[in-house]
This record gives structure tokens, C-alpha cells and sequence, in this order.
């Protein structure tokens, strides 16, 4: 049950963290706040005190650890049950079975998702024999648009579910990868010398490399917490007419861990339409199910859609796919063909096989498991911090406390082993960004290495430089 509980004004003498426990423990004794009763969200709480939701995490933290709350992963923080309730150290479970691939090591690299093997591996290998043996397509014929069907159809139902409108083999373009497919779409929309391409001011950087290799202006857009600020997009809009192109991540945003909630998907189609600019998603990082509607779904006449492989079963195979607006099916197979002619007959014939597979949903479902259980010791040991996070992401999203600057932090951790990245890695050259770091999830190693590896950035994060670094 939720509580209508009204924390007294805090202590304005000693850390606040404190007077925020004291505060809790106030409305438990005068009961405020009864047992199983819901505690306010951190960001809800941290408002109406008027102090940050890394003051209010770690003093749920205190009284979790002491037995006083009780955390559950996904629903909230409630007030224990003396009777019902054994205290415990706050701790979200963690399974304690071994990760099969992974494997002892002092550094760790978090720059980019290495996702655990949840089978995937075995039955990669186990087809690429198959294709060796037998393959469909044959080893000595260019590829083509017929040659690759059986690979489109299978895309299409791996695709099923996806709320992004209407879908036929016949409208998907194969891609060698996500950052290929991004390059497609640009390739078929872009016209004149000097193209705009708008982006989310933090955003996926190969979307600005893509850019510069097509000579296109990257024109920023302001966020908040919904996403992309319509706003100010129709601002940049009208400053830039030679704008086409809005490229935005609803579902996973990197490097947030953002939502974009249905209404403002709604206004950014609105802008978009005003102001005549093609919608472009970026899909890549979602590994569970959509939980809204696409933008080829919402404007079927100028969303697309791009995805692949990468983040929900392996980089290595770079198999993605991208997905037009009807009408421009033709010309966005045409780039494809133009540039590379299709991918290589035996990958199109593995994906053919891959993704229909009957075992590929367990396996699927093996890895998020995996990835799960990796988010869920990040949370553990730096859930007292700015911590932005999802289960079904596999990374993480840190605002730094006071003291810290995201590039001092990254050579901080670099020195002890932890490589992550900056939020200026994913903004403009000359842009303002947030004292941000993003940290990937590392499946390669065991869990107990990257344990190891969030213990020392928590030792970091409790011990910032006298003097602020820039």
C-alpha cells in the first residue's frame, strides 16, 4: 500500500542524509509510515525536501541496511514488518550461479554491452556448420534481393511483436549492423550539400560519425527527463530549414536509460510534421519487449526503423536490419545494393536459420537473465548515488556527487582498472554536458570481477578530490 506520509521539515543542522533518516524514523514511531506501508519514490521524496535523490537513496540505504526498510526490485521501498520481516543487509538477490563464460580479471572494461552467453554461442557454432555443409544460397553467386528472401523473412518474424506497423519481408533491408543500417537510411534520405541531421544532445556517437562521413551538419536538441524536448526541435527546425532528419532512441535512450512516454512521441510527430522531417528510431539496445509504439507506427509516412542483433544476442555476426516508411521500400534497398551489393550469401543464409530457430527465445530470455544479474550488483553497491538504470538495459547511467568531473572520474577509474565512458563522449565537441558516466555491461568477465570493479568506483564515488578537477 502506498502511504499519503508527510515528512516534518528537515534538520538544518548536520548531513542531510541523516536528517532524512531521522525524519523516516519520526513518521514510523508516530505511524505516518505503518508497516508494508510505500515509502515516495527517491525522486519524489528528494523534490518535496528540496535536496538531491542521491541524499534521499542513501539514507533509504541506512535504514535498509538496518532493517528499518525493505527493498523490492521494480515495486519500491516499504517499511518492514518487525514480525514478518528479518533484517537483512540491503541487497537486490543475485544469483549465485557462475557465469559460464566469464572469467577472473583486475580490469574490466564497461566501454560497450559484452552480453553473457546465454546459448547463443553454441547454437551460432552449432549452424555455422550447418551453412558450411549445406549452404542454401550457394559460395559462388553475388549476393541479391532473392537470395537474401528466406533471410528477410526470418528477420520479419524475429521482428514480430514490435510495434512498428505493418511488415512484410518485403520491407526489410539487411544491414551489417546497426551502424550500417543508420548509414543506409542517411544515404537514401539526404539530399544537397549540406545537409542537417537533428540528434538528441546526448546521444549514440555513431550517429554523428555517420553524419560527418555523409558531410551533414549535427544540429543538438535539447532533453528532459520524457526525452527529446519538442520544443525545441521545432526551434532548431525553424533556424535550420535545411534540416531532414530527426534520428532519437524512445525505447532505450544511451546513454540514460531513458523512456520516451507515449505523449511526447505524439507532439515530436507533430513537429515533424510541421516542419516536414523524417523520423528515424534507433533501436538497437532494447533487449525486452517495446513498451510503446513506434515511429514507423505513428507516421507511417516518414518513420523508419533500425535495429540489429548487436544487444540481444552478439555483436560479432553484425546483422542488422532497417525498415522504411511505405513507398520507400525500393530506394532504401537500392542504397543497400548500390553500397555493397547485400551481405555475404553465407551470413544471409546462418541469419535465415538463426532467427527462426525454435531455441532462440530461451536463449534470449538466458541472456537478459544474465544481463539482470549484472545490473543488479551495479545496483547493490552504487544504488546510494545518482544511479539510473533498467534490468533489461545492459548498462548503467551515473550523475557524479559534488567534487567530480566525468573525465577526471574516467582516468580515476582507468587507473584502477575500470574503463567507462564520459557524457562527453556522447554530446557535441563544444556542448555543456552533465558530470555523467556511462557504464556498460561486461558479460565477458564473472561476476565477481565486475563486483570487484563497482566496489572500486563506490570507493571513488565516497572519496571525490579536495579540489574539483577539469
Amino acid at each position: 500500500m502506498s502511504t499519503i506520509w508527510q515528512p516534518t521539515p528537515l534538520s538544518p543542522k548536520g548531513p542531510k542524509y541523516k536528517a532524512v533518516v531521522d525524519a523516516i524514523r519520526k513518521g514510523i514511531d508516530t505511524g505516518g509510515l505503518p508497516a508494508g506501508g510505500r515509502l515516495p519514490p527517491v525522486r519524489d521524496l528528494a523534490w518535496q525536501l528540496k535536496i538531491t535523490p542521491g541524499t534521499v537513496a542513501r539514507a533509504y540505504t541506512i535504514l535498509t541496511d538496518e532493517g528499518v526498510l525493505r527493498a523490492e526490485v521494480g515495486r519500491g521501498t516499504f517499511v518492514a514488518d518487525p514480525e514478518t520481516d528479518v533484517p537483512r543487509p540491503y541487497r537486490i538477490e543475485v544469483d549465485p550461479t557462475p557465469h559460464l563464460t566469464g572469467g577472473d580479471t583486475d580490469t574490466v572494461n564497461l566501454f560497450s554491452p559484452h552480453l553473457p552467453d546465454g546459448g547463443q554461442a553454441g547454437l551460432i557454432r552449432e549452424l555455422l556448420g550447418e551453412v558450411a555443409q549445406n549452404p542454401a544460397s550457394g559460395v559462388m553467386h553475388y549476393p541479391s534481393r532473392r537470395g537474401a528472401q528466406a533471410a528477410r523473412e526470418a528477420m520479419a518474424q524475429w521482428l514480430q511483436g514490435t510495434p512498428i506497423g505493418p511488415l512484410d519481408e518485403g520491407d526489410i533491408v539487411l544491414a551489417h549492423g546497426g551502424q550500417n543500417a543508420i548509414m543506409l537510411v542517411f544515404q537514401t534520405i539526404l539530399r544537397g550539400r549540406r545537409p542537417v541531421i537533428f540528434v538528441e544532445d546526448l546521444c549514440y556517437p555513431g550517429l554523428r560519425r555517420a553524419a560527418e562521413a555523409l558531410r551533414a551538419e549535427v544540429v543538438p536538441i535539447a532533453m528532459d527527463e520524457d526525452g527529446l524536448n519538442p520544443d525545441a526541435l521545432q526551434a532548431a527546425a525553424e533556424r535550420h530549414p535545411e534540416g531532414q532528419i530527426l534520428c532519437t532512441s524512445p525505447e532505450v535512450h544511451s546513454p540514460t536509460c531513458g523512456f520516451t512516454p507515449m505523449a511526447r512521441r505524439r507532439e515530436i510527430v507533430d513537429v515533424a510534421r510541421r516542419c516536414d522531417l523524417q523520423i528515424m528510431e534507433d533501436d538497437c539496445y532494447r533487449m525486452g519487449r517495446a513498451q510503446g509504439e513506434g515511429y514507423r507506427s505513428l507516421a507511417p509516412e516518414r518513420g523508419w526503423y533500425v535495429s540489429s542483433l548487436s544487444k540481444s544476442l552478439t555483436p560479432a555476426l553484425r546483422i542488422g536490419c532497417a525498415v522504411g516508411p511505405e513507398g520507400m521500400e525500393t530506394a532504401l534497398h537500392r542504397s543497400a545494393e548500390h553500397g555493397f551489393f547485400g551481405l555475404a550469401t553465407p551470413m544471409t543464409d546462418l541469419a535465415a536459420k538463426l532467427l527462426i530457430d525454435p531455441r532462440l527465445p530461451a536463449i534470449q530470455r538466458a541472456a537478459l537473465e544474465g544481463v539482470e544479474r549484472y545490473v543488479k550488483i551495479a545496483v547493490n553497491t552504487l544504488g546510494a548515488f545518482d544511479l539510473r538504470w533498467r534490468c533489461d538495459v545492459p548498462f548503467l547511467w551515473l550523475h557524479l556527487p559534488g567534487g567530480w568531473r566525468a573525465s577526471a572520474f574516467c582516468r580515476a577509474a582507468d587507473t584502477r582498472g575500470v574503463q567507462i565512458r564520459a557524457a562527453e563522449e556522447f554530446a557535441a565537441r563544444n556542448a555543456q554536458t552533465p558530470h555523467a558516466v556511462r557504464m556498460a555491461i561486461n558479460g565477458g568477465v564473472s561476476l565477481r570481477s565486475f563486483e570487484a570493479a563497482m566496489e572500486r568506483l563506490r570507493d571513488l564515488l565516497d572519496n571525490p578530490p579536495d579540489q574539483i578537477s577539469v
